[in-house]
């Protein structure tokens, strides 16, 4: 069975590590996708690796890597290397692996269209979701949805899309590649702090709790924002409260909406907030991708998970697996599924509130011989139940 994945990877990462690679992008393409799959972005080559020992022969695209999907072109349609668009590279590619199932991580409709309409070995589309949904009606175009939340799930399935909850893992071979070392972070959190609606407005205010509390490293992109950032937020602000004022004073919405840049703030479904937390700002730290974030994770005593606002009622993100992959001691937002993946404060720790989770991390901090006890067996348990490989054995249920 041949199954392709097209996937896309996060492009400020990609930046940065093609400048830390010099040269990189003079390589072949194998020899690129040797070295970006060996520093474990995302999902890596661990689906593709995992499928092998049920029978598949498996690849991964990622086809927003420029250098890398110009050496594939290179190598395989000189005269049209330089001029393709991106997409009609991976098209190639798709073409000439002729997969009989697809797994497509990206939203253009119009792209997997182009797909399923010129490869006409594809027998099976599969797609794939977080637990914020995408306003796109592309779940239409595949024949089953995964999500690691069983919130999309639901949702998905009410819209009238196949869909089911297939959870991330683990793989092992990333404990091989990293260093060893005496911790050097006492408590660390690692992900994004997008302050809108369904994304990450809970996580901003317990992190904001935690702060006024405890010393913790936070690595976030939001690391990035200055004063560019945050002063384009104020004059939206400013522009969303004039507008707000005037229609409560009786003008007329249509004739606001003219306006220049004022009308512009009828289309925003909320008040613009700041980019970045001020009070978080002084502990923040750039942030880390690939095996640079398996390294914070492995060099921290503790570190904190906070699911996203979509995701109210179950465990599901990659966190819960990334760190107790690597042994560290994982404090994660309480969830009425999580004593199905762990053993609470036993595998992991598990809080329900702002105050509890302080709580419990002060007694962490006091208390060495448990919390490693805990790392050891979250560790354990991931090593045990949730890996790719087991992933793969239920992912090749549902495809059969």
């Amino acid at each position: 069975m041949k199954l392709l994945r097209l996937t896309k990877l996060n492009s400020y990462c990609l930046k940065k590590f093609y400048l830390k690679h010099e040269g990189l992008s003079d390589k072949s393409y194998e020899e690129q996708r040797s070295i970006l799959d060996h520093n474990a972005f995302e999902w890596s080559d661990y689906w593709s690796q995992s499928l092998k020992p049920f029978g598949y022969e498996a690849v991964d695209v990622i086809s927003n890597v420029d250098p890398l999907q110009r050496a594939w072109a290179k190598e395989n349609m000189p005269s049209e290397a330089s001029s393709m668009p991106l997409d009609d590279i991976a098209l190639a590619q798709v073409k000439k692996f002729a997969p009989e199932i697809i797994w497509f991580e990206d939203n253009s409709e119009q792209f997997l269209k182009r797909i399923r309409s010129e490869i006409r070995s594809i027998r099976l589309v599969l797609g794939w979701v977080g637990s914020a949904i995408p306003r796109t009606k592309i779940w239409s175009l595949m024949d089953l949805v995964f999500s690691c939340a069983q919130e999309s799930v639901d949702t998905l399935q009410k819209a009238g899309y196949p869909a089911l909850q297939l959870h991330h893992g683990f793989d092992p071979r990333i404990n091989g590649r990293l260093t060893w070392r005496e911790k050097r972070i006492g408590l660390s959190f690692v992900g994004q702090l997008i302050r809108t609606e369904q994304f990450h407005l809970h996580r901003d205010q317990l992190l904001e709790k935690l702060a006024s509390n405890l010393e913790i490293s936070i690595f976030s992109p939001s690391a990035y924002f200055g004063w560019k950032e945050t002063g384009t937020a104020i004059i939206m602000r400013i522009c969303y409260d004039f507008f707000k004022a005037m229609k409560l004073a009786g003008f007329p919405e249509k004739v606001l909406e003219r306006v220049p840049i004022i009308g512009e703030a009828a289309k925003w479904p909320f008040r613009p907030v700041l980019p970045v937390n001020p009070r978080l700002k002084p502990f923040m730290k750039p942030p880390v991708f690939g095996l640079e974030m398996f390294q914070a994770l492995r060099d921290s005593d503790m570190t904190l998970n906070i699911h996203a606002d979509s995701s109210p009622h179950y465990a599901s993100n990659m966190r819960l697996f990334e760190a107790t992959g690597v042994g560290t001691c994982l404090i994660t937002d309480w969830k009425k599924n999580l004593h199905q993946l762990f053993e609470p404060d036993k595998e992991v720790v598990a809080y329900q509130s702002a105050d509890e989770c302080v709580e419990k991390v002060k007694w962490l901090r006091d208390h060495q011989k448990e919390r490693e006890e805990i790392g050891l067996a979250g560790q354990k348990r991931t090593l045990e139940d949730h890996t790719f490989a087991r992933r793969a054995e239920q992912l090749h249920d549902v495809i059969r």
